[in-house]
């Protein structure tokens, strides 16, 4: 198969979709690697390694998309992105489609067969290509959230761990999944005072028994949410409903029960956010200001640690890589029912339900597609 990697587009993302040792386990099963020239030199991975590992060097991203019937990225395609795509290509790469109708419209009209890592699935019922990055923005959260608490960054100005005889900030961890327990970790490293908020009993149990005392745990109703607000020096919106638009935690309406200079940091952007005043940022510009409380919304936050997280994407996606080069898309997917539920648009159709009923758009079910093939 020929398998195009192209540089990222979009603002300040400096991943790539394979690191040169992921390259050199695709030619080693016989496979064509194109990658854009210049695609990893922003975090060290130079087109000298990448051609070493077997890849063909492609100065023009036009003719790689052409001759790619495979497309490896990371960030969901940018509208001159989704317009080089064609019927019968595949791309796979986070989609996030629920809040994005012009995204969706775009691989609608490719005729693309488009695969989303965030849906795949594990045995256990996890999300193995979104956990990596997860993991990264869980952590970066409480990074990002400690600087934004600088009085010269518009926060409160106050130290996440405090000092003796000071107290150390209060930090709600709204969600107990993949991100939200990185931050509370990361949070309590730093001696940080933590809430973690969850709506399954067996979560809060799971992680009482990890953290115990250090770690407060509250069941996740808008009632207790409301109740711990004024305390709260950043609040890190951690939930996930998979493929779908994040529900609304945090209303402007509630935004008045913080302290002023308090900080909001929105991990579910990528799906709409879980804060009613979030919008996306850039790391370029991360934060703005609502009725006087911070917001930091970067759709792609593991974009900052770029070299740190295209490895550990690399690590979780090659082996769904090999399968949809080895065997082709459809017999990939009919041998495996947790890589067929990243099928999300196939032939302009939807074949993920819940972005077909978050834009009120036709769906077929994923099995009607493979059954045909």
């Amino acid at each position: 198969m020929d398998i195009g990697i192209p540089k990222e587009i979009k603002n300040h993302e400096y991943r790539v979709g394979m690191t040169p040792g992921g390259v050199k386990e695709l030619v080693r099963d016989g496979h064509r690697v194109m990658v854009q020239g210049g695609a990893g030199a922003a975090i060290g991975l130079t087109d000298e390694q990448y051609a070493a590992a077997g890849a063909e060097l492609v100065a023009d991203v036009a003719e790689l998309f052409e001759r790619a019937e495979m497309v490896v990225k990371v960030k969901e395609p940018q509208a001159e992105e989704y317009r080089r795509l064609k019927p019968g290509q595949v791309l796979f790469t986070y989609l996030h489609l629920a809040p994005d109708l012009p995204q969706t419209q775009g691989l609608l009209k490719s005729g693309c067969t488009a695969i989303a890592y965030e849906t795949v699935t594990d045995r256990a019922g996890g999300l193995p290509l979104l956990a990596p990055m997860s993991e990264v923005a869980g952590r970066m959260a409480i990074q990002a959230g400690a600087h934004c608490l600088e009085k010269a960054q518009g926060g409160r100005g106050v130290l996440l761990g405090g000092v003796p005889g000071v107290a150390p900030a209060r930090v709600l961890v709204l969600g107990g999944g993949v991100v939200g327990i990185n931050a509370a970790r990361m949070a309590l490293g730093l001696g940080a005072d933590v809430t973690l908020f969850d709506k399954s009993l067996p979560r809060l149990k799971e992680l009482d028994a990890l953290y115990g005392p250090g770690l407060k745990t509250l069941y996740s109703t808008a009632d207790a949410i409301e109740e711990e607000l004024p305390r709260a020096d950043l609040v890190v919106g951690a939930v996930l409903i998979p493929g779908a638009a994040a529900p609304k935690l945090v209303t402007r309406e509630m935004l008045k029960r913080l302290p002023r200079g308090a900080v909001l940091v929105d991990v579910a952007i990528d799906q709409g956010g879980c804060f009613e005043t979030s919008q996306a940022t850039t790391h370029q510009q991360p934060t703005y200001e609502v009725d006087g409380i911070v917001h930091y919304c970067v759709a792609n936050m593991p974009g900052g640690v770029a070299r740190t997280a295209t490895f550990a994407l690399t690590n979780a996606t090659l082996p769904f890589i090999q399968a949809l080069a080895n065997k082709g898309w459809r017999r990939a997917l009919q041998d495996d029912e947790h890589l067929a539920r990243g099928l999300n648009v196939h032939d302009g159709r939807i074949t993920y339900r819940a972005v077909a009923e978050a834009h009120d758009l036709p769906f077929t079910p994923p099995e009607d597609v493979l059954a045909n093939a």
